[in-house]
């Protein structure tokens, strides 16, 4: 028998595309071709966004991903620098298209988020995770950093507590997670993440997909920018856009009309 898929999509006609890393038995932890996959269904989701507005991020099991793979890392040290440099520069590619895809997306986090995996959370818009979820930065104790995932913590966490948990690999859990920003949402069950994830989702299929796409690229580009007059007629010149467009015309009618708007139904 053929190994499994290491990545499945699953994509509803009510335009929301689940992504499993499928790799149960390795607690599905990341090797090269898992990276390849995950690269490869993000290109494909960003040039769909007809199709797909909300895309959710899962793990098959009991863990969303412990990381990378132990025998993944075992080959590596035995790479050229050349070698290592490509396939670092795999992983921080993956993370960077989920970062920006334009639309809304949604970490479901149980069991653990380790290294990497606590990574793909940062990498999320939205993170959801059950409450004794262990995370943990721990490429330290491998003689490691985490520099490709540190981007996607930094935003999410600040360089505080970035600079704490790199550098000393503690392990925290989702009540932590939640304090510190990396997880929006914390539930008690694995049957309350569900329900969470269609609370979450039904806010998003609510707002216009273009708005939500304008409004993640809004937030990367003023987060950290110092409030000038430069920075504030850019953001005049990006509501004006918004209010002449399609959405933007459709939204307004559709509130003064006490309707919901084209893309509610």
């Amino acid at each position: 028998m053929s190994d499994p898929q290491p990545v499945l999509l699953d994509v509803t006609p009510g335009e929301l595309a689940v992504i499993t890393i499928n790799r149960p038995d390795k607690k599905n932890a990341f090797d090269r071709e898992t990276i390849n996959a995950l690269s490869e269904m993000f290109d494909l989701l960003s040039r769909n966004t007809d199709e797909v507005r909300i895309v959710m991020l899962r793990g098959a099991g009991d863990t969303f991903c412990a990381g990378g793979d132990l025998n993944w890392m075992k080959n590596a040290a035995g790479y050229t620098r050349e070698q290592n440099i490509e396939d670092a520069e795999a992983l921080a590619g993956m993370l960077y298209k989920l970062f920006h895809l334009p639309q809304l997306t949604i970490a479901l986090v149980k069991g653990a988020a380790m290294g990497g995996g606590s990574g793909l959370v940062a990498a999320c818009d939205v993170a959801i995770a059950v409450k004794d979820t262990k995370f943990s930065f721990s490429e330290v104790k491998l003689g490691l950093t985490p520099a490709t995932i540190s981007p996607f913590v930094v935003r999410a966490i600040g360089p505080k507590w970035a600079k704490a948990l790199f550098a000393t690999a503690e392990g925290f859990d989702a009540q932590f997670a939640h304090m510190i920003g990396l997880v929006q949402y914390v539930v008690d069950t694995a049957d309350e993440l569900d329900d969470m994830a269609e609370y979450v989702a039904k806010l998003g299929f609510s707002a216009a997909p273009g708005a939500v796409a304008d409004a993640k690229e809004l937030v990367d580009d003023v987060a950290g920018h110092k409030i000038d007059h430069g920075l504030m007629h850019d953001l005049a010149k990006r509501i004006a856009h918004r209010r002449a467009s399609d959405e933007g015309q459709e939204g307004l009618a559709a509130f003064l009309e006490k309707r919901k708007p084209s893309w509610m139904e």
